[in-house]
């Protein structure tokens, strides 16, 4: 039996490497060695018991790799090429991928997040790709591992923010949390024509990587109240989007309070306790707000397109790659950046 090392959820606060068998694959689905993979905050939520998956599962969901093996109905695609895959790996076929909503793939809330989910995922040496021929992507050859390895996810999660909030051109938005979501929410901001982007964080590193991809104005919310800078800045209007990035009850509430009337809430936090929505921030449900949540768009398409927009030069999310480790390291690389420590942004995981 063919055998490879992955990272294995034990129980909650343990994800331990062990020695797992290399999957084998049907005929709808590709084996991807990896590469590069990277750890979510999903991730964590999972480590700390906070999102529930199965005890022996494979977690992670952010695969750079090359093809290995190709099941014998995937057609258009060469062992040995490099690809990438989504964190939602959609089946494109059924109702809810027909009907644009392929996220939701299957009909049920989270359907398309299957990678570290439902099914083995990819902080592992080998990873089963689903629907492959929905799914995989070739990487373009002048891109490397972590130009790209921000895609399957987070990329396309704070890209999905701004897209979903429909800014447009001469818009006023405000992101509240600097992670790698919002700073992608940043520059997905700037992408779709925001002229007056504003960022809130508590890290100063992390409001300079935000002014680099397109942020105007930076406020730390240690030296100044957000929603006062807000309305100073904004003439007491508020803002058009309100991007939350967190996933926490403050940015939640802070966000609502940061719009105009008519504005929209962008929500691309994971929420792990229960959500009050404040009735003189709603202005008791007479404001015209409105409230969009997103699920990280997967897809090949949506891989392309984004890897497009990397290898056209309008973004680079290479300098949020800020730490390495080798698969077995990978316990380390967990309690780094669960903990936030040495101005980590994201880590590159190297099977």
């Amino acid at each position: 039996m063919r055998t490879m090392k992955a990272a294995v959820f034990v129980k909650p606060g343990l994800i331990e490497i062990q020695e797992r068998p290399i999957p084998e694959i049907g005929p709808t689905e590709a084996l991807i060695k990896v590469t590069t993979t990277t750890i979510c905050g999903t991730d964590v939520h999972i480590l700390k018991g906070e999102y529930p998956v199965k005890p022996g599962l494979i977690v992670g969901h952010e695969p750079v790799g090359v093809i290995a093996e190709l099941g014998s109905a995937v057609t258009g695609y060469q062992i040995g090429q490099r690809v990438i895959a989504g964190a939602i790996t959609p089946c494109g076929q059924c109702h809810s991928c027909l009907d644009g909503k392929s996220s939701q793939c299957g009909g049920h809330a989270l359907g398309g997040w299957q990678l570290g989910n439902s099914i083995d995922g990819c902080q592992a040496e080998y990873v089963r790709i689903p629907n492959a021929q929905a799914n995989l992507t070739p990487v373009p050859e002048a891109l490397t591992d972590e130009q790209v390895l921000m895609c399957p996810d987070i990329m396309s999660t704070g890209f999905g923010g701004a897209e979903s909030g429909h800014i447009r051109i001469g818009d006023t938005v405000a992101i509240f949390a600097q992670g790698p979501i919002g700073l992608c929410a940043t520059a997905g901001a700037k992408l779709m024509g925001a002229t007056r982007i504003i960022v809130v964080d508590g890290v100063a590193s992390r409001l300079e990587v935000a002014r680099r991809l397109g942020a105007d104005i930076t406020i730390n919310f240690h030296d100044d109240d957000p929603l006062e800078a807000i309305r100073r800045v904004t003439g007491g209007e508020g803002v058009d989007v309100a991007i939350e990035a967190l996933g926490t009850q403050q940015t939640f509430e802070a966000c609502l309070r940061a719009l105009k009337p008519g504005g929209t809430l962008s929500s691309l936090g994971v929420y792990s306790g229960k959500l009050s929505m404040p009735l003189d921030a709603m202005a008791a449900g007479l404001g015209d707000h409105k409230i969009v949540t997103t699920l990280c768009p997967g897809g090949k398409e949506r891989m392309r397109r984004l890897m497009e927009v990397v290898a056209a030069g309008r973004v680079d999310l290479t300098s949020m790659v800020t730490h390495s480790f080798a698969l077995t390291d990978i316990q380390a690389a967990y309690d780094l950046f669960s903990n936030q420590r040495d101005g980590v942004l994201k880590v590159a995981i190297k099977p």
